[in-house]
């Protein structure tokens, strides 16, 4: 898919975490973009095609600037350097930075890969919400604490970072899961004042080209 008049281009599925991570960052920096709608439980990122996109046959792909960017963290990181416009994503401190990395770390790698559908699948419907249960509380176990320190009125003191546009996702996957947040008072509000905001709102899943309607 091309766009003609250059206009970025997500591949994207409508509850991917990293999808909904990239679309809020395009949204805080006022990128219009369009939305390329890609089926996971159809199994539309094993194609031939998609996997000339991202041969990992993953989501999210953005197309931006004549280049093939995969992976939410980089592609997030190379909005911010290359769209240097408030806000900025990575915090100017050093400190801050390490601070909004480290929670979107936690999540990126500690939390999301192992509540992953493809991971879900191997382990059986039977087991599965157990487990992604459990690996997404000891996630956010480690999340609240980091907050205990960084949070202000968002993760990282008062200005949204890269840390919120995880930490979204991760809530939204968290109640999906039936996860207990009566544990993480800190996160539940920041969550809470983040969705208040129109760049969150508009990359809601139930905001999405493909969103089927009560049935998620």
């Amino acid at each position: 898919m091309t766009s003609s008049d250059d206009t970025p281009i997500l591949y994207s599925y409508y509850r991917s975490s990293c999808a909904y991570r990239v679309r809020i960052a395009l949204n805080l920096k006022n990128i219009p973009f369009i939305i390329h709608p890609v089926n996971l439980l159809k199994g539309e990122t094993s194609t031939e095609e998609h996997k000339k996109l991202n041969p990992k046959g993953e989501i999210p792909v953005l197309i931006i600037d004549g280049k093939k960017l995969a992976q939410s963290i980089p592609i997030i990181e190379y909005i911010d350097e290359t769209y240097q416009t408030e806000p900025r994503i990575l915090p100017q401190d050093p400190y801050q930075r390490y601070q909004a990395r480290l929670i979107a770390e936690i999540i990126a790698s500690g939390i999301q890969p192992l509540q992953n559908l493809c991971v879900l699948k191997r382990i059986g419907e039977e087991k599965s919400a157990a487990w992604a249960h459990d690996f997404i509380k000891k996630g956010l176990d480690a999340i609240e604490k980091a907050l205990e320190e960084s949070a202000g009125k968002y993760c990282v003191g008062d200005q949204v970072t890269i840390a919120d546009c995880c930490l979204v996702p991760q809530l939204y996957n968290a109640r999906r899961f039936k996860v207990d947040l009566t544990p993480y008072p800190l996160m539940t509000a920041i969550d809470e004042r983040l969705n208040e905001l129109s760049a969150f709102k508009d990359a809601h899943p139930n905001c999405q080209v493909d969103y089927p309607g009560e049935k998620n």
